[in-house]
């Protein structure tokens, strides 16, 4: 037997109802929003497709898809090329002027590790940045080889630190603060991975590299140019 609601009752249960669908719908937002993008690179070498992990390291993908969308990328060049290590762009045009960026992007590279992000292995794309940790803006590389020593390093808990092992050194109690704000530790944040066009990110670190404009080395004698970048998704 069907039992009516009194009109308050009813008020009250349509209200929680709808606050519930409501909450349901803000624990399935981020979700939603965490869906890997893809980006094609379209370069004179070839397209590379890059899928993106805003999961992973929300802010530098966010950072990444704007500069796309702004069409920073296109007409870029790929300025930095060493055969056994990675291959690096999105900041100079094709006489070598560095394009003018946005502030920085918060470096996410441990959080990105701690959700079980990836690291800086073959296939991978992370930023690039100076020594400054918090310095990445519009550059990023593409790992050609497994790069270790590129990746963040979690600190252990506990404060201090009882033992923490770098490089072969061993520290012993060492202020938290003092490991967490150690520019040798935050590595590169790679925030996503070539899943098409690997073919021709080989074929661009093979390609011959001397002298160009203001870099005396590892610049392809042949300028590579990312034509266009778009949003595949």
């Amino acid at each position: 037997m069907t039992h009516l609601l009194p009109r308050a009752r009813a008020r009250r249960h349509l209200i929680n109802g709808a606050l519930a669908m409501a909450s349901l719908c803000a624990a399935w937002a981020p979700a939603m929003a965490a869906d890997p993008v893809r980006v094609k690179l379209a370069t004179s070498a070839g397209d590379i497709t890059l899928e993106l992990h805003p999961d992973q390291a929300p802010k530098t993908v966010e950072n990444f898809v704007q500069y796309v969308k702004d069409k920073h990328y296109d007409g870029t060049v790929f300025h930095r090329v060493i055969e056994n290590f990675m291959v690096q762009g999105g900041g100079f045009d094709t006489g070598y002027v560095q394009k003018k960026t946005r502030s920085p992007v918060a470096h996410e590279g441990r959080e990105a590790l701690a959700k079980g992000g990836m690291r800086n292995v073959v296939g991978t794309v992370a930023m690039a940045r100076t020594n400054d940790p918090q310095s990445a803006s519009s550059q990023f590389f593409i790992n050609v080889k497994d790069n270790a020593f590129l990746d963040p390093v979690v600190i252990p808990p506990g404060d201090p630190v009882p033992k923490f092992e770098y490089q072969g050194r061993v520290y012993e109690n060492t202020p938290r603060a003092a490991l967490m704000s150690a520019p040798q530790l935050f590595g590169y944040t790679v925030f996503g991975k070539v899943i098409a066009g690997m073919d021709v990110v080989n074929k661009i670190k093979a390609t011959p590299t001397g002298a160009g404009g203001p870099f005396p080395s590892d610049v392809p004698k042949t300028p590579i140019l990312i034509n266009k970048a778009t949003l595949e998704n």
